[in-house]
């Protein structure tokens, strides 16, 4: 499954703004966010309080409650996000976008549909892996300063259960904890762990 993508445009400066890490994207009706820089996480919450992670988008993408008809809703950055409002009115890059928004909830269903909670952690690492992180040396650098309840969030599990897999992973040689919460994914040894 491919996701597209849309190149930064030449008005975009005008209506550019910029956002700190763990702030929110204002939610306006008439209007979505394209994502210049960062990363932003769609998210809502049950009626017990349990965060649900609905995705998460990068540059040249696009965001809005326009696109996701489910309420609570937000927007979170995750990282410092930069991003352009666009009014719903320029149906092209609206229907790419909802392509794309469909394309990534059925990726983070199928991640979500492992049993083994060390599986789905894997495969969530190696989706963020492709979609937001950089070949380095030693394998995948995923630089997003995930916390461990951020992706016990995505997963729908807790964050011990996150924090203990995590450090079994790495025992085993399949990642590497970095500081600042970022993650190298060894993707040689994940092939050989879904065997």
């Amino acid at each position: 499954m491919s996701i597209s993508v849309l190149p930064r445009t030449q008005a975009s400066s005008t209506n550019s703004r910029h956002f700190a890490p763990r702030s929110l994207l204002p939610l306006e009706t008439e209007s979505c966010w394209k994502i210049e820089t960062g990363v932003v996480r769609a998210l809502s919450w049950l009626e017990d309080g349990t965060v649900v992670t609905l995705g998460l988008w990068g540059a040249g993408e696009i965001v809005g409650k326009t696109l996701a008809q489910i309420d609570p809703y937000q927007l979170e950055c995750l990282t410092k996000v930069e991003a352009t409002r666009l009014q719903t009115d320029n149906w092209l890059q609206t229907q790419s976008a909802l392509l794309a928004h469909i394309q990534q909830a059925g990726e983070l269903t199928l991640i979500r549909s492992h049993r083994r909670v060390d599986m789905m952690l894997l495969k969530l690492l190696n989706w963020l892996g492709k979609k937001f992180g950089r070949q380095v040396e030693q394998g995948q650098l995923i630089d997003l300063r995930l916390t461990h309840q951020d992706i016990a969030d995505m997963l729908g599990s807790t964050r011990v259960t996150i924090t203990r897999t995590l450090n079994q992973l790495e025992q085993q040689g399949l990642i590497r904890r970095l500081s600042l919460q970022r993650i190298v994914l060894q993707e040689e040894e994940v092939w050989h762990y879904e065997i």
